[in-house]
């Protein structure tokens, strides 16, 4: 699980929370679907990411949660500001950002802010954003992300098993990590930010513990003694 301040570059890997891959989503929509709007305020961009059509799961984010998403995604370069107004207004650079062709940063929007699909509906459900000549170019892109390379970043999308009673496998994006393949989630909750910023700090005293163990057991070892005898 993700906190709702991630190191938004882990390893070398993208790692978004939910509430930052939905802001991040809703900027890429917005940009293709309504041009004369975007770019977006904080509040415009709110509106977007809590809308009830074209997302799933529906999210009921605060400006304060959007802003903190904004400013991780600026820290790695996804988001830009544009100061050109009275009011600040925000812009995406996932293409560049994530460093993946047009096509690809379309799937990607449309997984972030639809959850898992198959390619046949990732082809109708992108047709404001990008017109593709058939199902077969979706999955050319898609399977192109999915055999991404590790010195790229890995996989940014992972194709899921069949649903019993279905005929095609959905895809889904791994920009906020791994998937829970046997129900075709998230492994990470779409938990309230203040949960994840409690579960951040969970793993960050985790880490810390370790390391003073790792410390305790140095120490004794240079004592000849054992841990257990403190």
């Amino acid at each position: 699980m993700q906190s709702s301040t991630p190191d938004i570059e882990q390893a070398g890997r993208l790692l978004l929370t939910p509430t930052a891959a939905r802001v991040l989503g809703t900027l890429m929509e917005k940009a293709r679907t309504v041009p004369g709007s975007y770019p977006l305020s904080l509040n415009s961009l709110m509106l977007g990411c809590n809308q009830k059509s074209s997302r799933d799961p529906v999210m009921e984010l605060t400006e304060p949660d959007i802003a903190e998403a904004l400013a991780d995604l600026q820290s790695a370069g996804l988001v830009r500001e544009n100061k050109g107004s009275r009011v600040v207004r925000f812009e995406h650079n996932a293409q560049r950002g994530i460093g993946v062709p047009e096509q690809s940063a379309v799937l990607l929007g449309l997984l972030m802010l639809r959850g898992p699909q198959t390619a046949a509906e990732l082809r109708l459900n992108t047709d404001r954003w990008y017109k593709f000549a058939d199902v077969s170019s979706v999955e050319g892109f898609l399977e192109e992300m999915q055999d991404r390379q590790d010195d790229r970043g890995g996989p940014l999308v992972v194709k899921l098993p069949r649903v019993p009673g279905t005929r095609e496998q959905r895809w889904a994006h791994l920009l906020c990590g791994p998937i829970d393949q046997t129900v075709g989630t998230a492994s990470q909750s779409i938990a309230s930010p203040h949960v994840q910023g409690l579960q951040g700090r969970v793993a960050q005293l985790e880490a810390e513990v370790s390391k003073l163990w790792a410390t305790v057991h140095q120490l004794c070892a240079d004592l000849g003694v054992k841990p257990a005898d403190l």
